[in-house]
């Protein structure tokens, strides 16, 4: 089969019905959810709404219960990760956990460690932060610095992450480290450790985002010591593990969901937009005299416009809608999407970004307090949308990724 090829996928009966109780949970948690905070879809989190789904058990849905899980299949959790993103929760708070942290230390940590700490990732009860990127090395995630030298008892860490999403909230890190550093290949030198955020000599600080939000973090690791439990997998492993864990972290429906909310209220103000026009062409009609009002001629041109740009719009929802459900049935098949991913991932960020720049050149000259929550939304999106081509891998590694996977470098 081709690396990028993404078998169709159906949701049966049982997902459906599993669809009308999550947007039953979802009307009566989140009725009064302010627009604005919709906008800020899974990168803005919550914790006792993170809570309220692992009580409901739609945190680690697919997991063994052995490990707090709850055995459902992928295409299910598929079905309530799209609800919830549709309508921009507050999910940001349990999403890495859920996501991949629990997943990698299932498959990789000792056991002792994976059964003690993953219940809690299933119940809501932990948040997790992903240490990868580092200062200077710009998308080269093999050229890290940061360093766990072994000891006695255990390992002493020490360097520097950027970037790092939500470890001000996070109860523990996953971070690569090198861990040996006279390697010739730097691929095979890094591990992975799993690190309790409490630790003595870690140091968080905040880098505001262009919204002016604390979400994006610097943490220094200052002679931080950790039991040897800690080392997830086996040491000069972490390439191999971290590229598992990005193939759950690209594949999934937020990586075209998260300017949503863009998409609805562009929708809502062109039928707004719709109603007016077709209100003034019919008190104007007569006037006209089937001559055609000049006013109804160019707010006709004005709605055929909007319909095409967002008809497209809607027709690629559809597209990546079917790509991320068909990289839900590979999971569900225990293949393995890391190139088709990959593409998604890229695809979607492509949407995401252009989305605010069509809401400013369809809506651009909008009465703001009239459309007060698509000024809102767009204000939002415009300045949240320069990093959703970073998140998850940036758009050159992507492709160098996709290139592999075709056998074309």
């Amino acid at each position: 089969m081709n690396a990028l090829e993404i078998q169709p996928c159906t949701l049966d009966a049982k997902c459906e019905a599993l669809r009308a109780e999550v947007r039953e949970f979802i009307a009566r948690n989140l009725a009064d959810y302010p627009v604005q905070e919709r906008a800020r879809n899974w990168s803005h989190g919550n914790a006792e709404f993170s809570r309220k789904l692992g009580e409901r058990g739609w945190l680690g849905m697919t997991w063994p219960k052995e490990f707090g899980g709850h055995e459902r299949s992928s295409l299910e959790r598929y079905v309530v990760l799209e609800e919830l993103l549709a309508v921009g929760a507050p999910v940001g708070w349990h999403w890495v956990a859920d996501r991949q942290s629990g997943p990698l230390l299932m498959r990789f940590a000792r056991p002792e460690v994976a059964k003690r700490i993953v219940p809690q990732i299933a119940r809501g009860e932990v948040s997790f932060c992903i240490g990868m990127s580092e200062p200077d090395s710009g998308s080269d995630l093999a050229s890290i610095r940061s360093k766990a030298e072994k000891t006695l008892n255990g390992w002493l860490l020490n360097g520097r992450k950027v970037w790092t999403s939500g470890a001000h909230r996070a109860h523990y890190a996953i971070a690569l480290l090198r861990t040996d550093p006279n390697l010739t290949n730097k691929h095979s030198g890094v591990s992975q450790f799993l690190i309790d955020m409490k630790s003595p000599g870690i140091t968080i600080r905040p880098i505001k985002n262009m919204v002016g939000e604390r979400d994006f973090n610097e943490v220094i690791f200052d002679n931080v010591e950790i039991a040897d439990e800690y080392l997830i997998g086996g040491v000069g492993e972490g390439w191999k593990q971290v590229t598992a864990e990005l193939a759950f972290e690209r594949s999934g429906p937020e990586r075209y969901m998260s300017s949503t909310q863009l998409v609805i209220e562009m929708i809502d103000a062109a039928h707004q937009i719709r109603n007016r026009a077709n209100g003034a062409n019919g008190a104007s009609g007569a006037a006209s005299a089937g001559a055609g009002s000049p006013m109804g001629v160019e707010a006709g041109l004005a709605l055929d416009r909007h319909e095409i740009e967002l008809g497209r719009v809607v027709a690629e929802y559809a597209t990546l809608r079917q790509m991320t459900l068909g990289l839900a049935g590979m999971l569900a098949r225990g293949e393995n999407p890391a190139t088709a991913a990959a593409l998604t991932k890229d695809q979607g960020a492509l949407l995401e970004q252009r989305l605010p720049v069509l809401a400013h050149d369809l809506f651009g000259d909008i009465n703001r307090s009239e459309f007060d929550s698509l000024a809102k939304v767009m204000d939002f999106t415009t300045q949240a949308s320069m990093s959703f081509s970073l998140r998850g891998g940036t758009r050159e590694i992507l492709r160098g990724i996709i290139a592999r996977g075709l056998d074309l470098r």
